[in-house]
């Protein structure tokens, strides 16, 4: 980036008076990219349109005569756009006069070319002119010449536009000043890009990991919006020096405008849920969609009737769309839809900003200079705003997706796992790790039928989660305990040996008896029978619950309530049954 270092830096340096703003990020951007006042010299002046056979000294004989059209220079005014010729300016300074190294700036930089006839030369003024010795970041400018005198009018001459022409307005400032305001909106506009930047690689990242096109289609609305604003203030000319943009920035910036509607209305779709809580108005949005795609493919076929009607088609579809996304959000957020609230927070103040714009470039508003850049920061704005919206729809998505993965892996009444997440997991602990002992305990509850036939079913589920919660609470955390089937459980206990297995079998069938859940009338309390295998070489899930299935039966055989070891399990310490004499509270014994 080129700066001209020939001009001497005169006049005291002058600090900005900064108004504070106080609301959230896109205030303090706001704040920091309006262009706050800086020391300025008075300027008068005078337009019209230009005709033919006009000379330079022609319109500047026409103004000391006073036959323009005055005009204030510091507030925002739009010449004539619809003349084949363009139009005439001259800017007078008011004393006192500086002599000083002073800087002419056009603010906003229009899209048209601006000639500027010097005592010497004349310069043309353009934001895709790279070979310009100063290039005025976000604005034109162009530094006065050694031999202008300081209280010498200013002759400028505005191209025709192809496009509606924005309103301008014109600031000369020393030369210190112009640089002070220079880096300050660089470091503003660099910000608001590079959180845009921020936003669309987290939206790619996401879309990539999640397969989820919502953040994709997030992430070309913004990349949009930034070609959109990188070629209105010039950023991308410069300082960025994209030169192979120049040629076709007009084309590039209409496509960028209705592709960022399209984006927009289709992020919009699936962002809010439109199909869910508000299925009418996804119709005309998608219409939208559709409608600027094909404007977009329109203005690219570089047919001159087709390019004219995309211009003509342009705003009125802009504006339509816009509305239908306004109301859509606000009605999905009424129905209960929680992400159409951050879009509503993003969308409602650029689309406020875009309203005064508008009406700024037809006359209104000509005091509120700062509104470009405060687009600039909405933009930047907007997009952290929805940023947080798309992580809390993540957030949402894997909650939903973890409460759907336990309702498949529980079962729906004791809240343990079903028998098929068990024999996932327990294959996955056999799978894994170093060979070390694993314990497999199959449990049954004694009598449950009976229990069933003589209370009922109801009574049945309530003892079946009483069962559950007591086997969970006496079992370790990284112990997987299952529902088999009916009444039937089983639980894997990794790294434990037989005699700490036979253990904690005793103590479940402890629990489960100090439920006192009764069976019937006589006293007959609810038990539990347990089997135990150790798992051996070559044993898998299948085959370790087989053999603890055939020790519960014995369990059974021998009086239930009891333990009993695989006997291919047992150790030569370790006891292959071990019965419970437990004497129950209502006065019998088990």
């Amino acid at each position: 980036m080129q700066r001209l270092r020939t001009v001497p830096a005169q006049g005291r340096h002058r600090r900005p008076r900064s108004g504070l703003a106080s609301f959230a990020l896109w205030a303090c951007l706001l704040w920091a990219g309006v262009v706050h006042a800086h020391a300025t010299i008075l300027l008068n002046g005078g337009w019209r349109e230009a005709h033919a056979g006009d000379t330079p000294q022609i319109v500047l004989n026409e103004y000391k005569a006073g036959m323009l059209q005055s005009f204030n220079p510091a507030l925002l005014v739009r010449f004539a756009h619809d003349n084949a010729r363009g139009s005439w300016v001259v800017l007078a300074p008011q004393p006192p006069w500086n002599n000083g190294a002073l800087v002419l700036t056009i603010y906003p930089p229009p899209l048209n070319k601006v000639s500027v006839f010097g005592p010497d030369q004349t310069q043309t003024l353009a934001l895709d002119d790279f070979s310009a010795p100063i290039h005025g970041h976000g604005r034109l400018a162009w530094p006065l010449p050694a031999a202008q005198v300081g209280s010498a009018p200013i002759l400028l001459k505005f191209e025709p536009a192809r496009t509606l022409s924005a309103p301008v307005r014109f600031r000369l400032q020393p030369w210190s000043d112009y640089l002070h305001q220079d880096a300050q909106w660089l470091v503003f506009a660099s910000t608001c890009f590079a959180v845009m930047l921020a936003m669309v690689l987290m939206a790619l990242s996401f879309a990539l990991m999640l397969r989820d096109v919502t953040f994709a289609l997030y992430a070309g609305y913004i990349v949009c919006y930034m070609l959109i604003q990188g070629i209105q203030t010039g950023f991308l000319f410069h300082p960025l020096q994209w030169q192979w943009l120049a040629a076709m920035a007009m084309t590039v910036g209409t496509a960028a405008v209705a592709l960022s509607v399209a984006f927009a209305s289709l992020f919009m779709v699936r962002f809010c849920e439109l199909r869910r809580h508000e299925p009418l108005l996804q119709v005309p949005i998608m219409a939208v969609a559709v409608g600027m795609t094909l404007l977009v493919l329109m203005c690219c076929s570089h047919i001159p009737l087709l390019v004219e009607v995309t211009h003509a088609l342009l705003n009125p579809f802009l504006m339509i769309g816009a509305m239908l996304l306004l109301l859509a959000a606000i009605v999905a957020a009424v129905r209960g839809s929680r992400q159409a609230w951050f879009f509503l927070a993003g969308w409602t103040p650029l689309l406020i900003l875009t309203a005064m714009t508008s009406a700024q470039v037809n006359g209104a508003l000509p005091e509120l200079d700062w509104l470009n850049d405060a687009s600039l920061a909405g933009g930047a704005f907007e997009a952290v705003v929805l940023s947080l919206g798309l992580a809390d729809r993540a957030l949402s998505l894997r909650h939903d997706r973890d409460r759907v993965r336990r309702l498949a892996d529980h079962d729906a009444l004791t809240n343990v796992l079903n028998r098929r997440a068990w024999n996932t997991r327990a294959s996955a602990v056999l799978a894994s790790g170093p060979p070390r002992p694993i314990a497999v305990l199959f449990l049954d509850l004694d009598h449950f039928k009976l229990l069933n036939d003589r209370q009922g079913h109801h009574s049945g589920d309530r003892a079946l989660v009483a069962v559950a919660q007591a086997l969970a609470a006496e079992l370790r955390p990284a112990d997987l305990l299952g529902r088999y089937g009916g009444e039937e459980f089983v639980a894997l206990l990794d790294d434990t040996l037989a005699e700490q297995a036979m253990h904690v079998a005793t103590r479940l069938c402890r629990r489960v008896h100090r439920l006192e859940i009764p069976l019937d009338d006589h006293s007959l309390l609810l038990t539990i029978s347990i089997g135990v295998a150790m798992r051996r070489d070559g044993d898998d899930v299948e085959s370790l619950l087989e053999r603890a299935d055939k020790a519960m039966y014995n369990a059974k055989l021998n009086g239930r309530n009891q333990v009993c070891m695989d006997p291919a399990s047992s150790s030569p310490t370790s006891p292959s049954t071990r019965r419970l004499h437990v004497v129950e509270k209502r006065g019998g014994s088990h």
